[in-house]
């Protein structure tokens, strides 16, 4: 049977750009549907405009610190307007950026909701196409709990929209989207207060950094409510919101902030009309070459819920363009030894084992832990601390995991990710000569372990 399309992706986020794009490259006819921004969410609603809001909140303690080294500046103001519309003003560049990505490759840009008709043909703005492979990476979305009043409290995908800076917010969460939007929130001059119904925030994380990041955090006078959860949201004859925990006691605020999660975006999608499974989550269920139940459709990214990061669903998206258009290139994606970074004020930067998992493993481990107070702040009055740890196998002397928390974590990580990648053992770490001073120098100083 003819095609028109060799490749019909569904999902113009960073992994189905990355597929349409190389599948495109390499001959294939394709095509690409997006509902609503070109980029997906990191890109609209997601890492990129966080991070700039990020910087944003960074300002407040460079001012407050350029005291010790002699400067003197007027009372800073902040205006929350100018950073959102300049904040709207690159994702608009890169918005055109991903336009001419996808045209400059040869790809048909389709801008519509798409919906699958059967295995083979999806439907958009009335017309219907047919394809050999379709691709699904339509992502995911955040949730709010159905609780009395959740149409009261707003998600990321608004957060970065607000016409103005909640005098008063409390955030509800204790994954990553929680931590660094309270960290931006705080910074930016917000009364914040976070709140998590778990014992400890970022769970799955490494349980030294989770710590350290809790006393850093409180230092800076963020409030933080851990074991409490709202039962119900009011709205005040003022305006404000009127917040109910579980526990009895009111909080008076006038934004609540959910990030709670995130669920595979399938909304009218058509599923019901193709053999694709959903797994027990409701993500679609794929094997290891991203192939659903029904042999022409292919999922990555979000909507798989494995990693959900951006350059995972990058290499997933350039794994399946390779596999269907040129196998020889073919390798499939290694989900071992992914470093992330997470941007709270400080940041988290982390590659490998955390200390539990390797012991959970039956690893015979080594720790090596370092907190110091940064070189830059030793003319100020802040008495934040990094903290630098290795998870090292006693028996292979194999660095396992590497953590940190501190100012550039991600940046610091990202090279020793590529030296953990290649098998590095401590011995590699301390014959490796540091870069003086710098704070990076100490994850190759380290020489008395902590733990064992």
């Amino acid at each position: 049977m003819a095609y028109d399309f060799d490749l019909y992706v569904i999902g113009a986020g960073s992994g189905g750009v990355r597929s349409a794009r190389f599948a495109a490259g390499f001959g294939a006819k394709v095509a690409v549907a997006e509902s609503r921004y070109l980029g997906g969410t990191c890109v609209n609603v997601g890492c990129v405009p966080k991070k700039l809001l990020v910087y944003g909140a960074h300002f407040a303690e460079d001012f407050e610190q350029s005291a010790g080294f002699g400067w003197t500046l007027g009372e800073a103001d902040f205006d929350w307007a100018t950073l959102i519309a300049n904040k709207d003003r690159e994702i608009n560049r890169l918005n055109g950026i991903y336009r001419n990505l996808l045209v400059n490759s040869g790809v048909t840009l389709h801008e519509g909701h798409a919906r699958l008709i059967d295995p083979h043909q999806v439907e958009i703005n009335g017309q219907r196409y047919s394809a050999r492979h379709i691709l699904i990476a339509t992502g995911g979305w955040p949730q709010i709990p159905d609780i009395p009043g959740r149409e009261h409290a707003i998600s990321s995908n608004e957060a970065f929209f607000l016409k103005e800076l909640p005098k008063r917010i409390l955030v509800v969460g204790g994954g990553y989207i929680a931590v660094e939007f309270a960290g931006i929130f705080h910074g930016l001059g917000a009364d914040t207060k976070l709140l998590y119904r778990g014992e400890l925030f970022l769970r799955g994380f490494d349980g030294a950094v989770r710590k350290h990041l809790q006393e850093e955090l409180t230092k800076r006078g963020l409030d933080l409510q851990f074991n409490a959860d709202i039962e119900r949201i009011e709205k005040q004859a003022d305006g404000s919101l009127k917040v109910t925990l579980k526990d009895g006691r009111e909080l008076a605020t006038d934004c609540v902030f959910y990030a709670t999660g995130r669920r595979p975006m399938l909304d009218n999608l058509g599923l019901e009309n193709t053999g694709v499974k959903l797994d027990k989550r409701g993500f679609i269920e794929v094997d290891e070459q991203y192939q659903s139940a029904e042999p022409s459709i292919l999922a990555i990214g979000d909507v798989i819920g494995r990693v959900q990061l951006t350059p995972v669903a990058l290499a997933e998206g350039m794994a399946v363009a390779r596999r269907l258009f040129k196998p020889e290139q073919y390798r499939p994606v290694d989900y071992n030894m992914i470093p992330t970074a997470v941007f709270s004020l400080p940041n988290i930067g982390t590659v490998g084992l955390t200390e539990e998992q390797a012991r959970e493993a039956g690893h015979k481990v080594q720790i090596f832990e370092s907190r110091f107070r940064p070189m830059k702040l030793t003319l100020t009055e802040c008495q934040e601390r990094t903290l630098m740890k290795l998870v090292v196998d006693a028996d292979t002397d194999k660095v396992l995991g590497c953590h940190m928390v501190g100012p550039d974590a991600g940046e610091i990580v990202q090279g020793l990710a590529i030296a953990l990648k290649a098998g590095a053992t401590k011995r590699d770490f301390d014959e490796t000569i540091g870069v003086h001073p710098t704070a990076a120098e100490e994850f190759v100083t380290m020489r008395t372990p902590v733990a064992g």
